[in-house]
């Protein structure tokens, strides 16, 4: 099949309201990660714990966001909007959502046409007060004069969920591109988490804790990249285990997807290093990445690990990686010394154990996560195979998920679901593209994070999200339900509902 190119923008129509939700009252404390995996038997492995960057009203439960960067908002094309729901002992509440946008009280500056608001977002407590928040970047919006400078956008957590924001950062020229793709962190070990976004030729570094009217704690620091470099995809993680996030990006710095890789800017003492790594593999040459990248605990250690999705495929890159062939995943382990390229395990369709068969143009990859499904300390990765085709049904799309283990991913028990799954909503359609995003969230924090997925391509772009439960056996179609715009009180045409998630 012909392949779809990624990341087409799509014009969105949308009438937003805020809705109005009363959550319960905030939990004194809540029982980390590693606390939760401690009943495990001593077998099972006890990953590192991570900071609730995802809690927006503090109750203990993570939630969830989503993105629809192209929607029309009050008459403006593709000024779009993100929208949260809420986890809960029951898992994630669709009575318990919001819609915001640049519209939305308490939120700065304005819907305009083309501002692409949603193009990144990441979670993190940015001012440290115990409630998470969101970051969300608008990379196409014009400053002054400039068109796509970008900017970036904190919406803050508090008791009764997310509310009132500020601006973080602005681009200062032409195309700067701010907020097209961010990350979050803690790069200097201090204990605040910090942000990293991406500008043309820089990287610009914001220093946590941050005030409630965005400042940093520290003037916004940009990190010049001489490289005629082209970011895909950043991510965040302690790759080393020495205390301080790392940021890892993939990049080409060729036309034609032929030159890809994975560059590593390591944390320390006063953050980010100007300096970055090449990733290498076990012949010595730079591992070959691909179009999408996340961080997670994978393997159960002390490191964070990576796992970069490749959907696009058909290029000259692909002539000594047969698994290239529809989209791959790679699979990096972190270690002393940081990600261990020559440790990297490789997956695509045709991969023992996987479902499905490689086709060209399939997407596989086009969205990846981490997250423990079954509760065994092991971070298992949702993969999304968006343009897959179901029978005659084309791009209808996928959602592939491979089991964690002490020696990272298998496809031995790898799940699959589509529309046509048994006990899943809908029916698969062409052009669905369900699996354009994918999210694992432990929303009921029983240590099983459950599946999200996006099909932004669902009713003629109108597009839908998906959530699946789990138990101890792993993610399950049973119980599995939809929503969209009739929940969320939004106008579908053309909206493409669940383009991405928070990370």
């Amino acid at each position: 099949m012909a392949s779809r190119a990624l990341g087409t923008t799509v014009v969105l129509a949308i009438t937003v309201a805020t809705a109005v939700i009363t959550f319960p009252t905030a939990q004194a404390s809540t029982p980390s990660r590693a606390t939760s995996s401690a009943s495990a038997s001593a077998s099972q492995a006890v990953p590192a714990p991570t900071p609730r960057r995802d809690d927006f009203n503090g109750d203990g439960y993570p939630d969830l966001a989503f993105t629809a960067p192209g929607a029309t908002v009050d008459g403006k094309a593709k000024a779009g909007y993100v929208g949260v729901v809420y986890g809960s002992k029951n898992g994630l509440q669709t009575s318990t959502k919001q819609v915001f946008t640049q519209d939305s009280p308490g939120i700065p500056d304005s819907a305009e046409a083309g501002d692409a608001f949603g193009s990144s977002m990441v979670s993190a407590d940015l001012d440290k007060d115990g409630y998470g928040d969101l970051v969300v970047g608008a990379g196409d919006e014009k400053i002054g004069t400039f068109d796509s400078a970008g900017s970036l956008t904190v919406i803050w957590g508090g008791e009764k969920g997310l509310s009132g924001g500020a601006t973080l950062l602005t681009g200062d020229h032409l195309y700067d591109g701010v907020g097209s793709k961010a990350a979050v962190g803690d790069f200097d070990g201090d204990g605040a988490q910090d942000v990293a976004t991406l500008g043309v030729g820089d990287t610009h570094v914001l220093s946590g804790p941050f005030k409630r009217d965005g400042s940093a704690a520290a003037p916004v620091r940009k990190i010049r990249d001489m490289d005629d470099l082209r970011y895909m995809d950043i991510t965040a993680g302690d790759f080393d285990g020495d205390g301080r996030d790392d940021l890892a990006g993939v990049v080409h710095d060729g036309d034609e997807y032929d030159a890809r890789r994975i560059l590593v800017r390591k944390g320390g003492a006063t953050g980010l290093a100007e300096d970055y790594t090449v990733v290498n593999g076990a012949n010595g040459y730079r591992l070959q990445a691909g179009e999408t990248i996340t961080a997670g605990q994978v393997n159960g250690d002390k490191y964070a690990d990576l796992v970069v999705g490749r959907p696009v495929d058909g290029y000259d890159s692909d002539t000594d990686l047969p698994l290239a062939k529809g989209g791959m995943i790679t699979y990096v382990p972190g270690g002393a010394s940081g990600p261990q390229g020559d440790r990297a395990k490789v997956f695509n369709q045709d991969s023992a154990g996987v479902p499905g068969a490689a086709e060209r143009g399939d997407g596989f990859g086009g969205a990846v996560s981490i997250g423990d499904m079954n509760g065994d300390g092991y971070g298992d990765i949702a993969v999304g195979v968006p343009n897959e085709d179901l029978g005659t049904t084309k791009d209808a799309g996928s959602v592939l998920v491979l089991p964690g283990t002490a020696s990272g991913p298998t496809g031995t028990g790898t799940l699959g679901f589509n529309q046509d799954t048994a006990d899943v909503p809908g029916a698969a359609e062409a052009a669905d593209r369900f699996g354009g995003a994918a999210r694992l969230v432990d929303a009921n924090h029983d240590g099983r994070s459950e599946l999200a997925a996006g099909a932004p391509g669902e009713n003629a772009d109108a597009g839908s999200l998906w959530v699946f439960p789990t138990t101890a056996a792993g993610v399950t179609a049973k119980g599995s339900f939809t929503f969209g715009h009739g929940t969320l009180g939004t106008v579908g045409t053309n909206a493409a509902l669940g383009s991405s998630f928070n990370r």
